[in-house]
């Protein structure tokens, strides 16, 4: 151990090159997903943690290779399974930095009830959900995040689904950490990395990831127009556009609403409050969009403190061993209630 040049003594030394594997990445050229992969290369140094005390866990997409490509453990699991897979494993090894890479086909449709029981119960994870608002892997048909009309090879009179918002899905399963950014700004993203790193609890962070392939620019918008971003801080006014001419109010109703800083003044503006014990600010964020507002939230919509379920578990069992003694799983499996044959 030694001091990492951050002032920061007792970290682990690393550099991004030290989780870069010796796999061939095989993304297709031009996909968001390298962009996002060295955004994360990049950052785990930060964390100051031995390498083979992190693990990532996927599932089944384009975005689910990740584990091959970071020189960390890594489990490439089942569809739509890995948020399941790596709860039972923040559970048991606590002493371990767990993530969770998804897609928004594999988070949101096969994988959707173990995403929200995951957020719900708090359990020390940190979900990277990748959306591309696509299909990739199994070569572009529309996912769940698709919008109305979406033309795809499974939808060719165009999608008639209303699409899942994942950070409203997230904030409505009473996620504690719930941001969003973009594969092409690393800066920011890895803002957000650090600061879901940093939380504890469930953290997810939606990243919007270009598919070059079968849904090339989906947020070219946002991608090249920073005036079309809201960035959001604790603490600070959520203003926007090129000069930060505009900014959000709340309704009486509590719908996030467009104004002129010009009109209302930069001390009528909506301050935002990341840490607010109630959601309603943050999910009205959440259903900001470029279709219904011009502009789409990024950055840290809440960041709440509650109790992380891996410490609660933990402490049951520390009760009931000091109340009980040490269970005996032989005897527990030769007790009552076994027949033979």
């Amino acid at each position: 151990m030694s001091d990492n040049g951050n002032g920061n003594s007792g970290l682990l030394q690393l550099s991004a090159k030290d989780f870069k594997s010796d796999q061939e990445v095989r993304w297709c050229p031009g996909c968001g997903d390298y962009a996002i992969l060295a955004a994360v290369q990049g950052f785990m140094p930060e964390l100051g943690i031995p390498r083979e005390n992190i693990v990532f866990v996927s599932g089944i997409g384009c975005s689910s290779r990740f584990p091959y490509y970071m020189q960390t453990y890594g489990m490439h699991s089942i569809h739509g399974r890995a948020p399941a897979i790596a709860s039972g494993l923040s559970t048991s090894r606590p002493d371990l930095s767990v993530w969770v890479v998804t897609g928004d086909g594999d988070a949101m449709s096969i994988g959707g009830n173990h995403l929200i029981h995951a957020l719900r119960r708090n359990v020390n994870l940190k979900i990277l959900l990748f959306n591309n608002e696509i299909y990739g892997l199994t070569k572009g048909q529309y996912s769940p995040t698709s919008p109305v009309g979406k033309v795809a090879k499974s939808t060719p009179m165009g999608s008639i689904d209303r699409p899942f918002y994942p950070l409203s899905l997230a904030l409505g399963a009473e996620a504690t950490f719930v941001a969003r950014s973009i594969d092409t700004d690393r800066k920011h993203l890895t803002e957000v990395l650090r600061q879901a790193a940093a939380h504890k609890g469930t953290a997810l962070v939606e990243i919007y990831q270009n598919c070059n392939i079968y849904n090339d620019g989906a947020f070219d918008v946002i991608r090249d127009n920073k005036g079309r971003r809201l960035y959001l801080e604790h603490g600070k006014p959520a203003v926007f556009g090129e000069n930060g001419e505009k900014g959000i109010v709340f309704t009486d109703e509590g719908a996030a609403k467009i104004v002129d800083i010009n009109e209302v003044g930069l001390d009528g503006v909506y301050v935002h409050d990341a840490h607010a014990d109630e959601v309603f600010h943050a999910f009205a964020l959440s259903r900001i969009t470029q279709a219904s507002h011009g502009v789409t939230p990024i950055g840290v919509l809440r960041d709440v403190d509650r109790p992380v379920y891996d410490e609660q578990m933990a402490g049951q069992l520390e009760a009931a061993v000091a109340k009980r003694g040490a269970g005996d799983l032989d005897a527990l499996l030769s007790a009552t209630d076994t027949w033979e044959l």
